[in-house]
């Protein structure tokens, strides 16, 4: 495995496995398997709601704590300065683990500067490694480390051959905030898979579409999340290091470039209605244990 330095010091994985999306009855095998395949970065969130089962793929898997990279994200509903202390420590009970690596704001709407104000305490008291956010655009990124006491360590941003990020990354080298990668294959959006131009890469280097947009994204300095739940899938994501994509290719993938998202645009209203319904479904589902916490 190769390793990014954070402008704090720490070491991170440029590979990890994120569990987005994976049931929580899946998500313990999945990740146990991740884990004896060699992977040490993995990704999880508050609202992916499989905390538990990663944590217990966690105490099983016989890695030593110091050599994992374990991630989650704060979500919405747990944002502003107390919420925002109380969920990390209860997501910390869930990962069975008694410090983070790194935890991000997951989305940049609400209440965010109180809860990274939590999370800078967090990050001086030893809880957590490393912090940083999800989703920040250049402005807001640029205010983020313009007004904190810690610079961020990393943003978490869709980043694929179709959404390249090229203006957000060169404004993260400027604040020395490493750039993490999620849908890295776009969730196989706009026939991702098959597109002409990485499928050509692919067979010349004998590799498939999804290790070349895998080495594509660390040979830019950029570290990738990939997520599967199939065994030999996890096993060939990890096969990216024995090739180098050369100038040329890496140039004919940068064609492909459409700077907008595969996604949404946190920047159109819509987003934001979107994330405010989404939030009242997850907390009419599951309750507002986090609020109930806070509020003693």
């Amino acid at each position: 495995m190769e390793f990014v330095t954070l402008n704090n010091g720490v070491r991170m994985p440029v590979l990890g496995y994120g569990v987005f999306q994976i049931p929580k009855e899946e998500c313990e095998k999945c990740v146990l398997d991740a884990i004896k395949l060699g992977y040490r970065l993995i990704d999880t969130a508050q609202s992916y709601f499989n905390e538990e089962a990663v944590g217990n793929a966690i105490k099983k898997c016989r890695v030593p704590r110091e050599e994992l990279f374990i991630t989650t994200k704060v979500w919405i509903d747990n944002y502003g300065f107390e919420k925002t202390r109380v969920s990390v420590l209860d997501s910390m009970k869930k990962l069975q683990t008694d410090y983070l690596d790194l935890v991000l704001l997951h989305q940049p709407f609400s209440d965010y500067y109180g809860s990274y104000r939590a999370l800078e305490d967090l990050y001086k008291e030893g809880k957590i490694r490393s912090i940083g956010v999800s989703n920040f655009y250049p402005d807001r990124l640029s205010d983020m480390c313009a007004f904190n006491k810690v610079i961020p360590q990393v943003n978490q941003v869709e980043t694929n051959p179709l959404n390249q990020q090229i203006r957000a990354q060169e404004n993260m080298k400027k604040n020395n905030v490493q750039i993490e990668a999620w849908a890295p294959f776009g969730e196989g959006r706009n026939n991702l898979f098959t597109n002409p131009v990485l499928d050509q890469i692919g067979k010349k280097y004998q590799k498939s579409v999804a290790r070349v947009i895998l080495k594509w994204l660390i040979q830019r300095g950029i570290v990738a999340l990939a997520k599967s739940t199939h065994i030999e899938r996890m096993k060939e994501n990890l096969e990216v290091f024995d090739f180098i994509l050369s100038r040329e290719d890496m140039n004919k993938i940068k064609t492909l470039d459409t700077n907008s998202s595969l996604f949404f645009s946190h920047q159109d209203p819509a987003t934001v209605d979107y994330f405010v319904e989404l939030i009242k479904k997850r907390r009419d589902h599951i309750g507002s244990d986090y609020e109930k916490r806070a509020s003693k």
